[in-house]
C-alpha cells in the first residue's frame, strides 16, 4: 500500500533525534526516509506554551516538511508530543481531515505527575536548557503548567476533542485512526527515585489513552423540584476504540530508544489499518499479543475533579471522600480512594485522583457515597448543595471559616456497565457544582442589608 508522509514529534525537554531508532526500524519495514519528517520543538523556555508549538508546527509542516496545506498525513507522537498535535488538531476543523493515522508513543494525554516538580528549582537543575542565553536554567514553566496533573489546559482540551459532540478520532475517513501504547516498567537507578506506581515512570497508565467520560455532580438542583434528575448526569464513554495497549520490558524513554521488535510490528500494522473493520481485527490481535502484560497489572483509574459554584467560579478549599454504609448504617470510607491526590497549582478547583482499582475490589464496595465539605474561607459567605447535607459553623463563629459538609448517594454507578464509576485504565471528568450563598442561610445577611 502507498505511504503517507510519516510525522514524528518528540517530548518535553527533548529533540527529534531520539526518534532515530523508530527512524530506522520504519525504514527497515518500507518507508522511504525522504517521507520520514522529525520534527523539533522548544520547550525549555519559560514564554513557550503548547499552544504556541502547535501553531508553530503548523508553520512548520508547511515549510520544513514541505506538506501542502490540505496533504494528509501519519504521525508517531511521545509524550508531550500527544498535547501538541491535539492542540494543532482542535485550532482548525479542518485539520481532522489531514490526520489519518495517530500514533502515541507513552502519551502524556494527561498529563504526568512529574510536571509539577519539573517547576521547581531542582527540576531546573536537572532538566532545565543548559545552552547559554536568556533562557539558561529555563524548565519550561508554561509547558509543564499544562502537563501538570489536573490542569485547566488539558481540561478545556477534552472538552474540545474527546468530549465534545463531533468526534475527533475514530474509524472514518474524517477522522484519524487512533492507537496508544505505553511501557510497563517503570526507571531504575536515580531516575527511579521519581517512579510513582501505575506509571512507566513518567505518564499514568490511566492517564495514557483516550477512552473517557465526563460526571457532573450538580448540588444546585434542589431534590425536591423538577428536574432534580438531572443532578447527577453522566455522559456516555468517549473514544473507547482508543484504549491502551500495554507494552512489556520498556520505560517512558526506551519505548523510543530500544522498541521492541513486537511493539514496531504492532505500529506498523496500526499505520495500515483504513476501515472499521481493519481496526478491529488490529485491536483482537493486539489484546492477544498483549494478554499476558495485562495480567501482571495493576489496573488503575484516573479521575480529575473540578469544583464550581453555580456561576461557574472555581471552588478552592474543598475535599472528596468515597465511602459505604453498612447495613446498620456503620460508614466505611474508601481510603485507597484518596491516598494519591494532586490538586494543580494554579488553580486547586481542580484535583487529580489516582485510584489503584485492583486494591479497591478486594475492599468489596456495595453501595457508593460521596462527600464533598467545602470552605469559602470567610463568615461572610459560604457554599451550600441541597441533599443530605449538614452545616459546620456556617457564620455562627465570627473566628472560624464557614463550612459546608454535603453527601450525594452515587449507588447508580456502580451496578450498570455502561455508567459505572469504576473503569480500569480510564480518566474520568468529574464537575461538582455547589451555590455560593451570603450567611448566615436564611434570614438577614451579613453582606447586604436595609
Amino acid at each position: 500500500m502507498a505511504r503517507l508522509p510519516l510525522v514524528l514529534i518528540h517530548g518535553y525537554s527533548d529533540l527529534g533525534a531520539s526518534f532515530e531508532p523508530w527512524r530506522r526500524a520504519l525504514t527497515g519495514r518500507g518507508y522511504e526516509v525522504s517521507s520520514i519528517h522529525v520534527g523539533n520543538y522548544r520547550s525549555l523556555t519559560n514564554e513557550v506554551t503548547i499552544k504556541d508549538i502547535a501553531e508553530g508546527l503548523d508553520r512548520a509542516l508547511r515549510i520544513r516538511a514541505g506538506l501542502a496545506a490540505d496533504e494528509p498525513f501519519d504521525a508517531i507522537v511521545h509524550s508531550t508530543g500527544m498535547l501538541v498535535i491535539r492542540a494543532w488538531l482542535t485550532a482548525y476543523a479542518k485539520r481532522r481531515d489531514r490526520l489519518k493515522h495517530l500514533i502515541g508513543l507513552a502519551p502524556a494525554t494527561f498529563g504526568s505527575p512529574l510536571a509539577h516538580k519539573g517547576r521547581s528549582w531542582l527540576g531546573a537543575l536537572f532538566k532545565g536548557n543548559r545552552e547559554r542565553g536568556p533562557d539558561f536554567l529555563e524548565a519550561g514553566d508554561r509547558i509543564l503548567d499544562g502537563l501538570e496533573l489536573g490542569s485547566r489546559f488539558t481540561w478545556d482540551l477534552a472538552h474540545l476533542d474527546l468530549l465534545g459532540d463531533e468526534p475527533f478520532y475514530g474509524a472514518t475517513r474524517s477522522t484519524p485512526f487512533v492507537f496508544v501504547f505505553c511501557g510497563t516498567k517503570a526507571y531504575t537507578g536515580m531516575r527511579g527515585l521519581m517512579n510513582d506506581a501505575g506509571t512507566d515512570g513518567t505518564v499514568r497508565w490511566a492517564g495514557a489513552p483516550l477512552n473517557t467520560r465526563k460526571v457532573i455532580l450538580d448540588l444546585t438542583l434542589d431534590p425536591s423540584r423538577p428536574g432534580s434528575e438531572k443532578r447527577v448526569s453522566i455522559a456516555e464513554w468517549k473514544n473507547i476504540d482508543v484504549d491502551l495497549t500495554p507494552v512489556a520490558g520498556v520505560n517512558h524513554g526506551t519505548i523510543l530508544s530500544a522498541p521492541p521488535a513486537d511493539l514496531v510490528e504492532m505500529v506498523d500494522g496500526a499505520l495500515r489499518v483504513t476501515s472499521g473493520p481493519g481496526l478491529e481485527q488490529w485491536k483482537k490481535d493486539a489484546r492477544r499479543r498483549t494478554a499476558a502484560t495485562r495480567q501482571r497489572m495493576n489496573e488503575w483509574q484516573q479521575f480529575v475533579f473540578r469544583a464550581v459554584d453555580e456561576r461557574g467560579d472555581p471552588i478552592a478549599d474543598y475535599n472528596i471522600q468515597l465511602f459505604t454504609r453498612g447495613a446498620r448504617g456503620v460508614v466505611r470510607d474508601l481510603r485507597d480512594f484518596d491516598l494519591s491526590v494532586h490538586a494543580y497549582a494554579a488553580d486547586p478547583s481542580f484535583r487529580c485522583f489516582h485510584v489503584n482499582l485492583t486494591r479497591l475490589r478486594h475492599a468489596k464496595v456495595p453501595n457508593l457515597w460521596m462527600r464533598v465539605i467545602a470552605s469559602s474561607g470567610s463568615q461572610l459567605v459560604g457554599y451550600h448543595g441541597f441533599g443530605s447535607e449538614k452545616t459546620i459553623e456556617l457564620g455562627v463563629r465570627r473566628d472560624s471559616n464557614a463550612k459546608w459538609d454535603g453527601e450525594l448517594d452515587l449507588s447508580e454507578l456502580l451496578g450498570d456497565a455502561e455508567v459505572k464509576f469504576f473503569y480500569p485504565f480510564t480518566t474520568t471528568l468529574v464537575e461538582v457544582r455547589l451555590n455560593r450563598e451570603p450567611l448566615p442561610l436564611a434570614g438577614r445577611n451579613e453582606v447586604a442589608w436595609f
